[in-house]
């Protein structure tokens, strides 16, 4: 292959590389507001950054894929590249890890929200959910006891 066609596939790969790096550093700012909002319990800010969240990993998703047809097209400019390719595997396994405490974040105000619908509603908290198999309310959430009694 000529040095400049070279060159040119060095470009637009590195683009794609910078362009990766910054849709990372977004995802890891939105990871954190994300916790942020399941702490605070601000459903509206949960929303957001859910949908943005979502938004970005499809933008990485797709530059991924430009990536790799870079890589298989011209083997030698994507390898030239590893280093930075490393650095952001890294930047996404951080991204990962976070995602995944605010998962488990999300998951214990999801079974503290059951447990305290499963009291005032004079349910157990047999880990059924307020739904049967069918999709329906299950027959006896809408037996309700005194506050009082609860």
């Amino acid at each position: 292959m000529n040095t400049a066609l070279a060159q040119e596939f060095a470009t637009a790969l590195d683009a794609i590389l910078g362009e990766m790096r910054g849709g990372l550093a977004q995802l890891g700012s939105v990871l954190a507001a994300e916790r942020v909002a399941l702490h605070d319990g601000d459903t509206e800010a949960i929303d957001q950054t859910g949908a943005r969240k979502q938004a970005l990993m499809q933008q990485l998703e797709a530059l991924d894929a430009e990536r790799q047809q870079f890589a298989r097209e011209q083997p030698q400019v994507a390898a030239s590249r590893n280093p930075a390719w490393r650095e952001l595997v890294t930047a996404l396994q951080q991204c990962q890890e976070q995602n995944l405490r605010n998962g488990n974040l999300a998951s214990q105000r999801l079974r503290a929200v059951r447990q305290a619908l499963a009291i005032l509603t004079g349910g157990d908290d047999d880990g059924n959910g307020l739904y049967d198999s069918g999709g329906g309310l299950r027959g006896d959430i809408m037996r309700s006891r005194p506050l009082a009694a609860a």
